[in-house]
């Protein structure tokens, strides 16, 4: 009898040991679904290109520079010497051209 015991004990045991391991279900939340929907509605116009644009034009080469420097050049759109572009004139371009002063040339755009 002992024996019976034993094994409806773990057979008992069995079950609640494989229900532990399942994952829990997932939930989905409703805000994501009409996230998408509250997107298509705020769309903001097209930007209008700025008033004011400068020319930005690589005079000085990044070999032997400081890494950042390379890539400030790297995010004006200038890779190789000489090279010009025509860029918006916002408080952000004109921090990165304060950093690479020293490697360009800058002339306002009518």
């Amino acid at each position: 009898m002992a024996e019976e015991e034993k094994k409806e004990a773990k057979a008992k045991k069995a079950p609640a040991k494989k229900a532990e391991s399942k994952p829990a279900a997932k939930k989905e939340a409703p805000a994501k679904a009409a996230a998408p929907a509250k997107a298509a509605e705020k769309k903001k116009p097209a930007k209008k290109t700025a008033d004011k644009l400068v020319r930005v034009t690589q005079t000085g080469s990044p070999i032997g520079r400081k890494p950042d420097q390379r890539k400030t050049l790297i995010g004006l759109g200038l890779n190789k010497m000489n090279r010009t572009r025509e860029l918006e004139d916002t408080p952000a371009v004109r921090g990165m051209i304060n950093k690479v002063s020293h490697l360009v040339k800058v002339e306002d755009v009518a």
